[in-house]
């Protein structure tokens, strides 16, 4: 949807039109949002439910087990229905499921408290039973072949990968069918500077960083943002020119605008949350062993017991795909484990062209081989026993 003009838009030409819009108007295209139930405002643990009523009685008499989309703690919600024809949300919908969104929301420094723990220990668990709730609601028509609760599966992007995992592994009876994990880095070694910086740090024993993220109370959303845009600088650089040589092509311009809007909603890392990253995933490097010590607690990634699917990219200049198929040898406890490629951008690998190609239609594919009636897994049973076949497929931009 194009922003409604001005009579002193309208007449203007395409060109100055658009050159108009990015700088002095309120840019080219409205933001519009997959149409949702906002079912609770809670900091931190805002949950929408996506589609209609008709969509949602049609979700639940075909028995079609709703998904949990769990965002990264430094990236917004939105990625998961960035606009109209990137919307992974709006592609679950025609594909007959229904979506529950958690939204995180901003981070500020009065959060600096929080850590993994608190997501993996209740903020998500409680998103998937308030999910489970509204969508198996015990008043409504749902065709369920299992008998008790049914179940959710969880889809996430990036760090919010690594969240869904810790939440299924740190409470293995929670209603969850399966994982998703896009882009999710699983072994930091293989992800630069990190190495680099690790070294460097060896003779304060990490502490210099530490002590840096404690300072500042984690990482400000203004440092997310120059990082995430740094990722690209190459891209950032050349703008300028991009936008010149494009005024007269309204379309890519909009896109441009979307992906710039995304990127100034980046909040901030939680400070207790920062410094794990750098304890647990990067200085000691547990979570590439799979087992990591949280707050007390002992995660252990390799008992997982659903199935689990992965993507990443070559192209990913965030994640390198190494650092995302490390899954695939990490999640001994699962009875399947996917891999897939899919050639794009980070973000590209949830919300772009190749993301609607690549990505949803193996999300689709994966999500449609399970079981309704698939059950947690019962934590009494053996590392290992019955592992999966490890299925990796490539889908090239």
């Amino acid at each position: 949807m194009t922003n409604q003009q001005t009579p002193r838009e309208s007449l203007l030409p395409d060109r100055l039109r658009n050159l108009y819009a990015l700088t002095l108007g309120d840019g080219i295209r409205d933001e519009v949002s997959t149409e949702n139930v906002l079912l609770h405002d809670e900091p931190h643990r805002r949950l929408r439910r996506f589609g209609n009523t008709e969509q949602l009685r049609a979700a639940r008499r075909a028995g079609r087990p709703p998904v949990v989309l769990v965002p990264p703690i430094a990236a917004p919600a939105s990625c998961y229905d960035l606009d109209p024809d990137h919307s992974l949300v709006k592609h679950l919908l025609q594909t007959g499921r229904i979506p529950y969104v958690l939204d995180i929301g901003e981070i500020r420094r009065s959060d600096r408290h929080l850590g993994f723990e608190d997501f993996f220990d209740d903020i998500v668990p409680q998103a998937v039973t308030r999910a489970q709730s509204d969508f198996y609601a015990p008043d409504q028509d749902v065709s369920r072949r299992t008998d008790g609760p049914g179940l959710v599966d969880l889809v996430a992007w990036s760090l919010g990968g690594t969240i869904s995992l810790l939440t299924v592994a740190a409470d293995p009876a929670l209603p969850v069918r399966s994982v998703t994990a896009v882009g999710t880095p699983l072994d930091y070694a293989l992800v630069p500077p990190y190495p680099l910086v690790r070294q460097l740090t060896r003779p304060t024993k990490g502490l210099a960083v530490t002590g840096i993220l404690r300072l500042l109370g984690g990482i400000p959303a203004p440092l997310v943002q120059i990082g995430y845009r740094g990722t690209a600088w190459q891209r950032e650089l050349k703008k300028p020119a991009f936008i010149l040589s494009n005024l007269g092509d309204t379309e890519k311009l909009a896109r441009m605008e979307i992906v710039n809007r995304f990127q100034r909603e980046f909040p901030g890392y939680p400070g207790r949350l920062a410094e794990q990253m750098w304890e647990c995933f990067i200085y000691r490097g547990e979570l590439a062993t799979g087992v990591l010590d949280l707050g007390g607690r002992r995660i252990d990634l390799t008992s997982i017991g659903v199935p689990v699917q992965l993507f990443g990219s070559h192209r990913d200049a965030i994640v390198p795909w190494a650092a995302a198929r490390h899954g695939v040898d990490l999640l001994e406890g699962s009875p399947q484990v996917h891999f897939d490629t899919v050639e794009t951008s980070h973000l590209g690998l949830i919300a772009g062209p190749d993301a609607i190609s690549g990505t949803w239609p193996r999300i689709d594919e994966f999500l449609e081989s399970l079981p309704v009636d698939s059950a947690p897994a019962d934590e009494s049973t053996p590392h290992g026993v019955d592992r999966a076949e490890v299925v990796e497929q490539e889908a090239s931009s």
